[in-house]
Order: C-alpha cells, then structure tokens, then sequence
C-alpha cells in the first residue's frame, strides 16, 4: 500500500514535481479514483506559527466526505526553527489522519547531499512508513544522456549530435560547483516539447540545426564562474556570466564576490612581487586549495597594482548606485548597465603585468 508520507530532497525540481504526482496518483487509485486537495505551504519565518497551525489541521483532521488534503511543504526548515512550530508539524506528520498525505520537499543546491537535511522531519516520516526520496539534477556531463533518455521515453527521434547540441545550449559545460540546476531537467523537458512539436507532421529526427534555431541559450549563474572570468580578464565572458547571474543573484551578493576577488589579487600579487613563494602566500591568506592560489597567482600576473586599485575604487562606486547614494539611477536596468560598464572600463587587458 502507499505510504501517505514522503520527503524528498535534492536540486532537481522535475523530479520532485513527477514524484509527487506519481504519489497523488497512487493515492487516488487507493481511495477510489478521487484526487485529494493539494495544499501547498512554503515556509516562511515570520509566519511559521500560523502556517504550522494550518497544517495541523488539515492534517489531523478526519476525512468525512469526498478527497482528503496533500499537503506539499516546501522551505521546512523555516517551519523547524521554533520548537513549538517544529513539534507540532512533527505531531501532525505523527498523527495524520487516514485519507490525507504529506510530502516534505527539501530544495538544496548541494551536488550530493548525505541525506535529508531535516532529519527529525525525516524520520518521522520513515516512523511512519513513509521513504525518503533523493531528487538530483544530472551531472553536466551527464545532461546529454538525461536528454536521449527523455526523449526516447517519449518516442521523440533524435539525430546524432542533437541531444548534446540541447545540453549545450542549457549550460553543460558549465562546471563550477556553485550553479544552481534546479530547474536544468524542466527547462530541458519543455525544450523537447517544442521540438517535438516541430516535427510532430513530418516525424522526421530533431537535428542539431533544429535545436540551434528553436533553443534559446538558457545556461545557469555561477559566481566563481564570473568571478574567474574578472580575475582572468575576458571581459565578454564576464558580462555573458553576468547575464546569467543577474535575475538570480541579489546585486551586493555580486559586488561583495567582486570586491573580495579583487582585495585576493591585490593581496596575493604584492607578496609575489616582494618575492614570497606561492605556498607561504596562500598560508598567509589562509587559502587551503593548492589549485585555488595557483589560480589566483595566474590571475594577479594578468594585472598591474595600479589597475587593480582603480578597479576597487569602480566597486565602491558601483555599490554606491546600487544603493542609491548620489545618482538617479535606480531601475535594473540602469543598475545593470552600471555593471557593464564597470567590467568595460576595468577588465579589458591592460598595462604591465605584476611580477613575481
């Protein structure tokens, strides 16, 4: 019989979706074809009390006539923070009444989590014959094949080269550890739609050519990614990490990466220049990472102090707009350009590179 209970955690938002509606299904099967009421609760801080009453009741409360509740709760860390909310969702994963359900989803973005980050959430759900379910998003190396799969499971034929041409264009060679692929597997399941409904006449294969004029380049953020790109210099690489970073990354998390990055390069490329071996360096910056100082070392040798100093300064300037302080710049978009034109006036080669 299917249990009422489910957690399920991980980054991949798809698998979540599918294995909730696969649990709904079962459900209603069981109780006679009918679906029960979803309800849907994100945790929040400040309403925690309130939300955690909701569901008790919902919960505990007996079935009478037609469906019962599932209830999905997303975010439930927020709802655990206080011992009494903490208690009394527990008391209702305990409790819950014959006909309704629960699901406890736990979005991280971590690429392989242990297991459940709530653990007292999960073993009350375990306690009471519920399972608790990883959800990963695939590999980047592995997107190309997560695309064939989906795509033959829905007998959609695809030409050689057309699920890695797919893959690349939702960011596979994007590799830093730091991106978000939630929605990865969604985004590419509704990119397979729309191509298969391009040759949905003709059932003709979906060619590279195909996915080139239908595929809107969609890769995830990732700071290091952007970061990198600063340090290094490649200033259309910067702005294109930029583009993807901007609607998902608040603008001080960006300026304080930035500011950080560049404080790193100052820091590292004086004690080279005044002859310090790179390991007592990285030591005296308290960097663990051999290949992270290394990296920093290339990066600092790319730049003169000077250049580095004047692009300090466009940071402090830059967090000044973005905070309003002395300009009429105020919109995203002026905020945006902004950027741009920092990354414009600050990384494009230039001038001796520090010694060392």
């Amino acid at each position: 019989m299917t249990s009422p209970r489910l957690y399920l955690y991980g980054d991949d938002d798809l698998v979540a979706a599918r294995r909730i509606d696969r649990l709904a299904a079962e459900l209603a099967q069981a109780g006679g074809g009918e679906l029960l009421d979803r309800m849907d609760v994100t945790g929040q801080l400040t309403s925690a009390g309130e939300q955690t009453a909701r569901l008790a009741e919902r919960l505990l409360t007996p079935v009478m006539f037609g469906g019962g509740t599932l209830a999905i709760v997303r975010n439930p860390g927020a709802l655990t923070k206080s011992i009494e909310h903490r208690d009394r969702l527990l008391g209702a994963i305990e409790h819950l009444a014959p006909g309704n359900a629960v699901v406890i989803v736990e979005a991280t973005t971590q690429s392989n989590p242990k297991g459940p980050g709530q653990k007292r959430l999960a073993d009350a759900i375990a306690a009471g014959g519920g399972v608790a379910v990883r959800c990963m998003a695939p590999a980047p190396a592995g997107l190309g094949a997560w695309i064939e799969t989906e795509a033959r499971d829905r007998g959609l034929h695809l030409a050689p080269g057309a699920a890695r041409a797919l893959a690349e264009r939702l960011g596979s060679r994007i590799t830093e550890g730091d991106v978000d692929r939630r929605y990865v597997s969604r985004i590419a399941s509704g990119e397979l739609d729309k191509l298969a409904l391009r040759h949905a006449i003709d059932g003709g294969p979906v060619t590279p050519e195909d996915v080139d004029a239908l595929v809107a380049q969609s890769a995830p953020g990732s700071l290091w990614g952007f970061t990198d790109a600063v340090g290094e210099r490649r200033a259309d690489a910067a702005i294109a990490a930029l583009d993807r970073l901007w609607e998902a990354t608040a603008e001080p998390v960006v300026v304080t990466v930035l500011h950080r990055r560049v404080i790193e390069l100052i820091e590292i490329g004086d004690r080279l220049a005044a002859g310090a071996k790179l390991p007592d360096a990285a030591r005296a910056m308290k960097i663990a990472s051999e290949f992270r100082a290394g990296k920093l070392a290339e990066q600092a040798r790319r730049w003169t102090t000077a250049e580095l100093r004047d692009a300090l300064t466009g940071l402090l300037e830059l967090d000044a707009v973005g905070k309003g302080a002395g300009t009429t710049m105020a919109g995203s978009a002026q905020r945006r350009l902004a950027f741009t034109l920092w990354i414009r006036d600050h990384v494009p080669v230039g001038g001796a590179p520090i010694s060392g």
